[in-house]
């Protein structure tokens, strides 16, 4: 039988009526809610959590911010190696169900997605072998210990590699490093096509797996047509739009790394270099000013705003990207925006894209609405996890 957390856990005792949202299984509890702590928890340590009288209502991380806990369990368990493999297990068999395991033309997904898995505060990318671990908070850095065990558990012998990136915990707790096995980089297939994830210097965990259908749209739509892709980092929506039958496409992005890895990636894929061109430049000057018309233009930019603190600024800095990219395209020209913004609602960025159109003097209308992949899980109890929103919009 396994063994609980023991009464020695600390216990976190939430103020009358500040219980609701957890008995809607939301997992954050906000530091405003609580009234006391019983046995000093430390940041990243593992708490029990009570109502004010006495009731047990979920165990989780204790973290010294504004979201004081994320809950891990609604039950009482044991937060050790067992509940690690157990919910890798679980997340597992989701993507399993999902079509993205054991998959001929597709072996790189999103195994953990923190809140979306239970398991808030981590992310797990899987490349085909190598597993890049992202913990983004004290106490899933403090959980590392359990990690490649519970991988090994999961994949077994397919399991070449654990890599974990902790830039994410502030400050970083230790360099990155592998916690199991070796690997320069992980080449991989999305849907037939081919990529090199160079997950030691690349962003996040080194490749963007949450694009993946909508990058398939992007194949669809860019049949015969000239094609700007903006913050295009390593150039996978420009790969896909070249294979859908683009005939030129253009990928822009201010890293002259993005854009060697973009130019390998074409190579890979069997692209001729008459059919590309890259540039180094910064997205929003190469907007605004002159240059060519698109008959399709994508616009993935980095996180505009990061807290509810910077929305404003963010706002104005996606509706002048999308205003000045109505302006280069052709009539009936076709524009894929997005924002990967927590903070940023879909309303409100519908809105800003609103307002853009408007700025811009052109009649648009909305095609698609899109969304992350099936692999960035997100719970229906905590909408904050749906972080990407996008549209497909068509101008007359």
């Amino acid at each position: 039988m396994r063994i609980l957390q023991s009464y020695m856990v600390p216990k976190v005792i939430l103020k009358p009526k500040r219980e609701d949202s957890l008995k809607r299984y939301h997992p954050w509890i906000f530091s405003g809610a609580i009234i006391r702590t019983e046995g000093r928890p430390c940041h990243g340590e593992v708490v029990d959590v009570f109502s004010s009288d006495g009731e047990f209502l979920g165990t989780g991380h204790y973290q010294e911010s504004s979201i004081a806990v994320k809950i891990l369990s609604f039950e009482k368990v044991a937060v050790d190696g067992l509940f690690f493999k157990t919910t890798l297990q679980k997340a597992y068999a989701i993507r399993k169900s999902a079509g993205l395991t054991q998959n001929p033309i597709t072996n790189a997904y999103r195994l953990v997605n923190s809140e979306g898995d239970h398991l808030p505060g981590l992310i797990i990318d899987w490349y085909n072998g190598v597993a890049v671990v992202q913990p983004q908070s004290a106490g899933m850095f403090n959980s590392l210990i359990y990690i490649p065990e519970a991988l090994q558990s999961v994949y077994g012998s397919e399991l070449k590699a654990v890599y974990v990136k902790s830039s994410q915990v502030t400050p970083p707790p230790t360099p990155d490093r592998f916690l199991y096995g070796n690997a320069a980089q992980a080449e991989i297939l999305e849907t037939g096509h081919r990529f090199r994830v160079d997950f030691i210097r690349g962003q996040k965990t080194g490749f963007f797996l949450d694009q993946r259908t909508n990058r398939m749209f992007a194949q669809f739509y860019a049949k015969d047509r000239k094609v700007l892709n903006a913050f295009c980092y390593s150039g996978a929506f420009s790969v896909y739009a070249l294979n859908g039958g683009a005939k030129m496409v253009h990928s822009v992005d201010s890293s002259s790394l993005a854009i060697e890895w973009a130019r390998e990636h074409f190579e890979m894929n069997g692209i001729t270099k008459d059919m590309h061109k890259e540039c180094i430049a910064d997205v929003k000057k190469f907007l605004s000013g002159p240059g060519e018309y698109y008959d399709l233009i994508i616009l993935d930019p980095p996180a505009f705003a990061k807290s509810h603190n910077v929305t404003h600024n963010a706002l104005q800095a996606y509706k002048h990207i999308n205003r000045e990219a109505f302006k280069k395209l052709n009539p009936g020209g076709i524009l894929f925006t997005f924002t990967c913004s927590q903070a940023i609602s879909r309303e409100v960025f519908r809105s800003a894209v609103q307002s853009a159109a408007m700025e811009s003097g052109k009649s648009i209308k909305v095609l698609h609405h899109l969304s992350q992949g099936p692999d960035h899980t997100c719970s229906i109890f905590h909408p904050e996890g749906e972080y990407l929103k996008g549209l497909i919009l068509v101008t007359e």
